[in-house]
Formats: structure tokens, sequence, C-alpha cells
């Protein structure tokens, strides 16, 4: 088997490829679409060859200025092959870590095979945690809720916001905070979170950082968006300030900023397991309408 990254010629074959519906991320459309703005790009597409057919393919993704891919959106396998399972994490190999495999689907699919196969790829080449999002929607049907009356949001520099994520990556329950203390360290993680969020194409300016009545830090919030439109970016809460329902004025804050620059729909992410935060979007109004499946 070759694996080998896309050429020109091979774009009308690929998106014979992308034809049938699956758990795919990828389309035809968001494929040409992603292709011409640089999200999906040759270098991050992946084929396997087995003589002079196509057997497989891997679509990654990554921010259109990023250098490297980040998530990947798409396994297809030749319906002649088997078991896609080995060719699958083969074409998974081909790229670095660290990245990620992202399936959007509902909980009531969570165990179908076409994506209980795809888990099992991704942890034969080295994606071996698995970890279930809850996928949150707030609406302008909605009322916005209620903004903060004991807390007071101002900016702050890349420094001051590598101090806050340092700090509140103290005792956190979300799963990639926890990956990369044990990868790198806490420090070193924040200074990647900080860039991260930079490269997302929410305006820098929006992030704030919580202060309350005696001036002291109780967190950070940051509105966001990515491809698909307005998002929660990031919210926390220093680890002395816990407790106290301060992630609530955090999310009325970044809804409020994201509703008044014309935001009619705001999604965001949690882990299963962060079951303060998913309580904390029930709480103010966001919906839970789908489910995010990471290999990582």
């Amino acid at each position: 088997m070759l694996y080998r990254t896309m050429v020109e010629t091979d774009l009308d074959l690929i998106l014979t490829c992308l034809t049938e519906p699956s758990v795919n991320t990828t389309t035809r459309e968001r494929f040409v679409a992603y292709l011409e703005s640089g999200g999906y790009r040759p270098a991050w597409t992946w084929l396997a060859v087995d003589g002079e057919s196509v057997a497989g393919l891997a679509v990654w993704w990554g921010f259109p200025d990023g250098d490297k891919p980040l998530a990947l959106d798409c396994l297809w396998a030749a319906p002649a092959v088997a078991d896609p399972v080995p060719l699958w994490a083969g074409l998974i190999r081909q790229v670095p870590p660290p990245v990620e495999y992202h399936i959007f689907t509902q909980p009531s699919r969570r165990d179908d095979p076409e994506i209980t196969t795809r888990l099992a790829a991704a942890a034969e080449a080295g994606l071996t945690t698995v970890t279930e999002r809850f996928r949150y929607e707030w609406t302008s049907a909605q009322p916005r809720p209620e903004r903060s009356a004991r807390l007071t949001f101002r900016p702050g520099s890349d420094e001051d916001f590598a101090d806050a994520f340092e700090q509140i990556s103290v005792g956190s329950l979300d799963v990639a905070t926890l990956e990369g203390l044990a990868r790198v360290g806490a420090r070193a993680q924040a200074l990647e979170d900080v860039e991260f969020y930079k490269s997302m194409p929410g305006p820098r300016d929006r992030w704030r950082l919580a202060f309350d009545s005696s001036d002291a830090l109780v967190g950070c919030a940051l509105p966001s968006a990515n491809a698909g439109g307005p998002v929660v970016g990031y919210l926390g809460v220093l680890p002395s300030r816990r407790g106290r329902g301060y992630a609530g004025d955090l999310l009325a804050e970044i809804t409020w900023m994201l509703a008044e620059t014309g935001a009619t729909t705001i999604r965001a992410d949690t882990d299963s397991t962060n079951t303060p935060m998913a309580a904390t979007f029930d709480r103010l109004g966001y919906r839970r309408f789908a489910l995010r499946v990471v290999a990582s």
C-alpha cells in the first residue's frame, strides 16, 4: 500500500469518494470551499493507493493561516476493502501528533458501526483517548441571560491571559487541558492555548478578564468564532473562586458580547464529564443539540 498526498489531478476522484452520505464532516461542497479558503490543502489530504486504485482517503483540517493540520474530518474506504481499520490507521499515521479526530453525531447514533469502526482505526493509530463532548446552542429566539452585576470585565495582554489559563488549568475537568498538562506542562499549555485562540476567526479584542468587587481576578471569557459562526471560545474560573456560580456570569457576558455584534446563533461544546459546565449551559438557556466524539 502506498500513502501519498493529493495532487491536482486527484480532485475529481476525491469528489467522487465524497458523494455518499456518511458520518464524515467533509462533503463535496465543503471540500471545494475549504480547499479554496485554505482549511483543506493538498498536502493535508492523504490517499492510500493499491496498485492503480485508490483504496482509502483521509482529509485533514487546519486553520487557513495555520502551518499544520489539526483535526481529521474524513475517512473513506473503497467498497472492495473488507476491513478498513488497518487502512485508515495507516492513513492517520501519516500526520504527526498532536492531532484529533472529530465525529459529529447524535447521542442515539454513538454506537453505529460507521462510528465505532473509525474510532477503532484511530485507536490503532495512537488516538486512544475518546472524549464525548455535548454540543450546545443559544439562539436569538431565547432571551439573553442576565448580565453579571458582581463582576467587571476588562481586556488584557497575551501574557495576562496566559497567566489566567495557567491558573485555571489547576483542577480542570476539561480533557484537552489535562492532556496538554501531561504533554508539555501548565505554562507551555497556557501559551499554546493563547496562540490557538488567537488563530480562531473571532476578534482577539473581545477577550475579557473578569474581576470581582475587590478587583481580584475571577476568570476569563473569550467570545469567538469558527468557520461555522459565533462560538463560546473559552471560559474558565480560578480554582479559589469555583463553586460560586461564576461560570454563569462568564457565559452570560460571552453571550451578550456576541449577540450585541449580531450573532443570532451561538454554539459551544463541553466534555460530557464536565457536569458543572453542562449544568451552566442548561441554566443559561443553551440547548443541547448534538454530540461530538473526539479521539486524541
